[in-house]
């Protein structure tokens, strides 16, 4: 089976315990005004344009078949309207300035990457995490890899928003060692504004986890002036304590990291401080 995917990352030691890989699932239903991974939102492969780093080859403009890239008075230009995502541009593109994000890649694929760092998975009681983007959104492929990790006795970790149905949770539930929880904001009409989604569901599925079997860490960004008021925290304070069985709750540092990403993907970032 194959899945979309947008990076793996090796050597990670913020997203679980011990040393793990963490990949990267292409695809999210929710619209976090502060998202630092824009390029895991939509399904499918997107171009990245980073003009800082063009030389002024012309490489792209030679291989483009759709007349995407020009050059007027010294300026680099990307005409996104006309793109149609194929990616010769980026396979053309000596120093970088031009990248595809997302790419379809198979089980065995990744397993494989996976298990490159499996000696060090053992000796720092570390594994694998699948984030996103949202990952349970690609609940088969998903399952899938799961199951491939725990033919090899990895421990799984999942990153979610928890923003799904709960059978999806049911059908990964006996595979995952460990769910790292984001709940972003209590407050529903907050959330809703913040997210661009409500967030009845997504409470209802942490409550309904922290009565499984199943480690849970919960982990929330901290926006100031958004989630950082004290009546805000209380709401948290509140919830928590309804959760006997959660382990952990942390705050996460805003940073503006993404905000290059979203303008190489065109875009203007959504959240300034």
């Amino acid at each position: 089976m194959n899945g979309m995917i947008f990076d793996i990352q090796r050597f990670s030691v913020d997203d679980g315990p011990g040393i793990r890989t963490i990949v990267f699932l292409k695809g999210c239903n929710m619209r976090c005004a502060w998202c630092h991974n824009p390029e895991g939102l939509q399904t499918y492969p997107e171009i990245m344009f980073y003009p800082q780093k063009c030389i002024g080859c012309g490489k792209c403009i030679e291989v483009c078949p759709h007349n995407c890239h020009t050059s007027e008075a010294g300026e680099r230009l990307f005409l996104r309207e006309r793109c149609e995502r194929c990616g010769e541009c980026a396979k053309n593109c000596f120093s970088g300035a031009l990248e595809v994000t997302g790419r379809s890649a198979a089980v065995g694929e990744i397993i494989n990457e996976i298990k490159k760092d499996e000696s060090y998975y053992i000796n720092s009681g570390g594994g694998v995490t699948f984030s996103g983007g949202e990952p349970l959104l690609q609940a088969d492929f998903l399952t899938e890899l799961l199951t491939e990790c725990k033919k090899i006795g990895l421990h799984c970790a999942i990153e979610t928003a928890g923003n799904a149905e709960w059978s999806v949770f049911e059908k990964i539930l006996p595979l995952t060692d460990l769910f790292l929880y984001d709940i972003k904001i209590v407050d529903e009409k907050l959330h809703e504004k913040m997210t661009g989604t409500g967030n009845k569901r997504i409470i209802e599925n942490l409550k309904k986890l922290a009565n499984e079997d199943t480690e849970i860490w919960v982990r929330t960004p901290e926006i100031p002036g958004v989630n950082d008021a004290p009546e805000e925290k209380q709401k948290f304070a509140g919830l928590l304590a309804e959760l006997q069985t959660v382990k952990k709750h942390v705050y996460l540092p805003y940073h503006a990291l993404g905000d290059s990403k979203y303008k190489s993907l065109g875009l203007s970032p959504p959240f300034q401080i």
